[in-house]
């Protein structure tokens, strides 16, 4: 089964992200647990937890099909030290969050050497981060999120990902979460049931499908190999109809959390709805 959902607001309160993804469908959600656009935030209270934790039973979520997206300032990898300190500092806050949700999973961008260092030594640091962080908290999976590879962004690579992974200590909880926006962008085509197996069979030699842990939707305004992240509608951009109907009739993308990021949330329902329609049995 495919479960699709969106990433859905937090306005007035985590509480109401399973009232939201509820409304439109959807049987996974994303979210974010604090501002995205700022170092701090004010602590989720216990009672707005335990509000979230009983709209997520009621709405029918588990915590397999939530996949909650960490802050954009945060870079896991940063070359200045200060930096790389704040950022691991909001990541553990961001980690913490999740357990005190119930969540099981934390989807992340991996990071940027910003052109100040190599992009091995910057892969290394993130990893060594990934680490630190683990050691710190319990029951929480950090789900690496492939990127488009634009300005210094690394992440882009299947071999990227794989050895950020290959530097985690314990990979019972690191994950990975394709955006197929991203992907196409970074070069991996994915519009012909031929160049669609090639894509997924480099993925599971390089990176492994035990790994796989969600899928971001998004079609593409820009070419494939442009590194531009620049996400559209399903169905009217790059990557094509024929794509959408491979993925949602792939047995490999069940019973993890596929989530929409298209721009615009008013389509969520529609687009939830034409992807579920493609599944052929």
């Amino acid at each position: 089964m495919k479960l699709v959902g969106a990433h859905v607001s937090v306005d007035k309160g985590v509480s109401n992200a399973p009232l939201n993804a509820h409304l439109i469908g959807a049987r996974a959600f994303a979210m974010f647990t604090r501002n995205p656009s700022r170092w701090a935030s004010k602590p989720i209270s216990d009672e707005e937890a335990e509000r979230f934790k009983s709209n997520c039973r009621e709405c029918g979520f588990d915590a397999s099909v939530i996949l909650p997206h960490d802050s954009y300032l945060i870079n896991l990898g940063a070359p200045d030290a200060d930096k790389l300190a704040k950022s691991r500092e909001a990541f553990l806050d961001e980690m913490r969050r999740c357990e005190q949700l119930g969540l099981t999973m934390l989807n992340f961008h991996p990071g940027s050497h910003l052109r100040e260092i190599e992009e091995q030594r910057c892969l290394d640091i993130i990893a060594e981060s990934i680490n630190i962080t683990l050691a710190e908290t319990e029951g929480v999976k950090a789900v690496i999120e492939n990127t488009a590879g634009q300005g210094s962004n690394l992440g882009y690579s299947f071999e990227q990902i794989a050895r950020i992974i290959e530097g985690v200590n314990d990979k019972s909880r690191v994950g990975v979460c394709i955006d197929t926006c991203h992907a196409h962008s970074a070069g991996y085509d994915m519009t012909t049931p031929e160049a669609y197996e090639r894509t997924w069979a480099h993925f599971g030699s390089i990176i492994g499908f035990e790994f796989l842990s969600g899928m971001h939707l998004n079609d593409t305004l820009k070419a494939i190999g442009s590194h531009v992240d620049r996400h559209a509608p399903i169905g009217t951009g790059a990557l094509g109809k024929e794509f959408w109907r491979l993925l949602m009739n792939d047995p490999r993308m069940n019973g993890i959390p596929l989530i929409l990021e298209t721009p615009d949330e008013s389509h969520w329902t529609d687009e939830i709805a034409w992807l579920t329609s493609l599944q052929e049995s």
